[in-house]
């Protein structure tokens, strides 16, 4: 199989974008793709701030900055990743779309180019079952901000290859991200584990155990936690954090992980959290 030197990126906001961020500051030669061309801009200008804002804080030199845009490139036009020798879908988190995306990239990348999700919890083999071939197709999930997070959480599909396995691997100790591997059930480890911490915590807050500020403090100082599941919750954003919860009680078959209406509530109120300036905190 061909070493990986050109990256693609399927989709250009907070994770699309991080991710081309990040390979492209790697040494990849990387294309952000989009639909729209606002969004596209807007990538491109995150990438300037940033980059910009690495110098000032002397992690990255002037003739670093000039590198890294040389390798990045921005489009609209998924024919733009034709060249690609592996492409990173990073769109919403919707299965239909991604395996409308999947399907697509499959029948433009004949050769042994590998189809990555930035999936955080939907079925990496569901995804590979859109193409007509998913030894190439693996679950490679990122944390936000990509630039800061270490992780890169590596799924495997029913018939993923091993080769493709280790590839991915590669690229993410080259990206300087740390591997991990997780099968393939919905919500993977990460949100396996934190959803339904946050959950619960929404639980706690309905139930009158104590107030949000107080939840989150608890979690802070008893447990060690940099934040808050509440706070935390506003971060990642409430509707994700509510959709993933649908996703965890649909795959794993279990009501027990259908969103606490408290949650949902907030949701239904367009209260999603930061970046809406207001969900269980007002911003």
């Amino acid at each position: 199989m061909s070493q990986i030197k050109r990256v693609g990126v399927v989709g250009s906001g907070q994770m699309g974008g991080g991710i081309a961020q990040v390979a492209a500051v790697s040494g990849f030669e990387t294309v952000v793709m989009d639909t729209a061309d606002e969004a596209v801009a807007k990538c491109e200008a995150t990438h300037d701030k940033l980059l910009a804002r690495a110098v000032e804080k002397g992690k990255m030199t002037e003739d670093d900055v000039k590198a890294t845009k040389s390798r990045l490139s921005y489009a609209t036009d998924i024919k733009a990743l034709a060249e690609s020798d592996i492409v990173i879908e990073a769109v919403v988190e919707n299965a239909d779309v991604k395996k409308a995306i999947f399907k697509q990239l499959a029948a433009m990348l004949t050769g042994d180019q590998i189809l990555a999700s930035n999936t955080s919890s939907i079925s990496i083999t569901e995804i590979a079952a859109a193409t007509d071939c998913p030894e190439r197709v693996i679950g490679m999930h990122f944390f936000f901000p990509v630039p800061v997070m270490k992780l890169v959480e590596v799924i495997n599909g029913l018939a993923t290859d091993a080769k493709v396995t280790d590839r991915v691997i590669a690229l993410a100790e080259a990206m300087g991200k740390t591997a991990l591997p997780a099968n393939d059930r919905a919500g993977f480890i990460s949100n396996r584990v934190l959803m339904p911490m946050i959950n619960e915590a929404f639980y706690a807050w309905m139930e009158g155990v104590a107030e949000p500020q107080d939840i989150d403090g608890i979690m802070k100082l008893g447990c060690n936690h940099p934040m808050g599941p509440l706070e935390l919750a506003d971060f990642i954003g409430l509707d994700t954090c509510a959709h993933i919860m649908h996703v965890l009680a649909d795959g794993l078959h279990s009501e027990r992980y259908r969103p606490c209406p408290k949650l949902d509530q907030l949701v239904v109120a367009g209260r999603m959290g930061r970046k809406s300036g207001r969900g269980v905190y007002e911003y």
